[in-house]
């Protein structure tokens, strides 16, 4: 398994922050970010169930540049 770092929160200094890789070989994504608070786990179980395997994971909208970026190397033949 190999993991292309894409890039982290640019607010978040040197502690653990949002960040984004992809999976060179599948391409598919993986992001690290907060977990989400129970509010808003409820919420979204109305439309969909949350399987005790899977998680919802907050990314903070300045890093809508970051996930463009992410999507476009999982497109991309640059991995290949």
């Amino acid at each position: 398994m190999t993991l292309r770092f894409v890039g982290k929160d640019p607010e978040s200094g040197d502690h653990g922050s949002p960040a984004a890789w992809v999976f060179e070989e599948t391409r598919d994504l993986l992001f690290q970010g907060w977990s989400a608070d129970e509010q808003t786990t409820m919420a979204s179980t109305r439309d969909v169930a949350l399987p005790a395997n899977e998680a919802l994971i907050r990314i903070p909208r300045r890093m809508i540049p970051l996930l463009r970026e992410a999507l476009d190397v999982a497109e991309s033949d640059e991995l290949r």
